[in-house]
């Protein structure tokens, strides 16, 4: 179903989520301060429009209530973005997503009614740092400050081997929600212990930090 965004600041992240949505086929309103960002940004959204996001009465006027959601992608000030956050609540703007900088920023983000926080540089590092330390880390996502869901291609320590001789749970307190077969053209959902992981799998696992640091140690190095 086709949604209406609009997105509060044009730097890499504000630029990506802007260009993804209108590729997806949403409609989305670009905002930004700086003039040169809004003039780069007016061909690949459905509106730019350069303002200043903590005037009130300009937001008012460019009808953010009416948008499905809001996402502050404001970066380096943070005053501004909270101040933005605020007022879109306060206008009746009904979902807010909002980038974070750092934890303190979260906080606040989340005590002022931001729907979604995120942190783009924060993820990425992680994502980066699991992709060094084991080559078969495919992808790695922080669900919660204390579950992440890991991507993990099979290693020839599980190649061959069930699901239970591998005792991914009884051992490492890790859940196998799915395998991706067959160079991911076939799903396994919910696998069983008995299915046999085969060269080329795709193990999708969920479990705590820690839990997920002790799979990756001993089955992936």
């Amino acid at each position: 179903m086709k949604k209406s965004f609009i997105v509060i600041g044009l730097g890499r992240f504000g630029t990506s989520i802007t260009q993804t949505l209108m590729k997806l086929g949403h409609e989305v309103m670009v905002i930004d301060c700086e003039e040169e960002k809004v003039n780069r940004a007016s061909g690949m959204a459905t509106q730019a429009i350069q303002l200043d996001s903590t005037d009130e009465n300009a937001l008012r006027e460019v009808g953010v209530s009416n948008f499905d959601e809001a996402i502050v992608a404001i970066g380096s000030d943070i005053l501004a973005s909270i101040l933005t956050t605020l007022l879109l609540k306060g206008l009746g703007v009904t979902k807010i997503t909002a980038k974070a900088n750092n934890d303190y920023h979260s906080k606040v983000l989340e005590k002022i009614g931001a729907d979604r926080i995120v942190h783009p540089e924060r993820d990425m590092g992680i994502r980066v740092a699991h992709h060094i330390v084991s080559s078969n880390v495919i992808d790695f996502i922080e669900l919660s400050s204390e579950y992440s869901l890991v991507e993990i291609s099979a290693s020839a320590k599980m190649i061959g081997k069930s699901l239970e001789e591998l005792e991914i749970r009884a051992k490492y307190g890790c859940t196998v929600i799915a395998i991706k077969k067959n160079g991911v053209r076939a799903i396994n959902i919910s696998p069983q212990g008995r299915d046999i992981i085969q060269e080329g799998d795709l193990l999708v696992v969920i479990g705590t930090y820690k839990a997920i640091s002790l799979l990756e140690d001993d089955l992936c190095s």
